[in-house]
C-alpha cells in the first residue's frame, strides 16, 4: 500500500507542543485539527510510504504501543479529509480490515467561516461592541 500527502503548497501546518497539529488549507479555506495520534501519522507521510512504515514511525516518534489498526484509522481519516492519498484498492482493503473497536476521533475539519462562527459564539472571537449609554456629565449628582 502506498500513502502520500496531498499538495502541500496550499497548506500551513502548525505543530502544537502536545503533538497535535492545526493545518490550514488556504485553497479551500478549511482548518483541520489533528490530535497527537493523527499528527504522528501525518508526519510519517512526509513522502510516499507504506502503512507498515507509518506504523513503525508512529511507534518510534509517538507511542511504542501504536498498533497497525490505529495507524490505519489515522490514514483513513486523513484521506477522508483529503490530506493524504492512497490507492482505491488499498482504501477498500483498509476499510474491510478495521474492527468496530477502533473509533478514535483523530481529525476534525471546519471551514474558516465555521471556525469564525464558533469562535464568535464561544466568546473567543472579536465581538461587536455592545451599546452602552454615554457616561453621565461630570456635574451629575451621584
Amino acid at each position: 500500500m502506498k500513502v502520500e500527502c496531498t499538495d502541500l503548497d496550499s497548506l500551513v501546518v502548525n505543530k502544537l507542543p502536545d503533538g497535535s497539529r492545526v493545518i490550514v488549507d488556504s485553497a479551500n479555506q478549511t482548518v483541520f485539527a489533528l490530535n497527537a495520534t493523527a499528527g504522528a501519522a501525518w508526519d510519517a507521510c512526509s513522502g510516499p510510504t507504506t502503512l507498515a512504515r507509518i506504523t513503525d514511525e508512529m511507534r518510534r516518534s509517538f507511542d511504542p504501543a501504536t498498533t497497525t489498526e490505529i495507524a490505519r484509522q489515522a490514514i483513513l481519516q486523513l484521506e477522508e479529509n483529503k490530506l493524504v492519498k492512497t490507492s482505491q484498492t488499498t482504501r477498500r482493503r483498509l476499510l474491510g480490515s478495521l474492527s468496530a473497536a477502533v473509533a478514535l476521533p483523530l481529525v476534525v475539519s471546519l471551514t474558516l467561516a465555521d471556525q469564525r462562527a464558533y469562535a464568535y459564539s464561544s466568546g473567543s472571537g472579536k465581538q461587536p461592541p455592545k451599546h452602552n449609554p454615554p457616561p453621565p456629565p461630570w456635574w451629575w449628582p451621584f
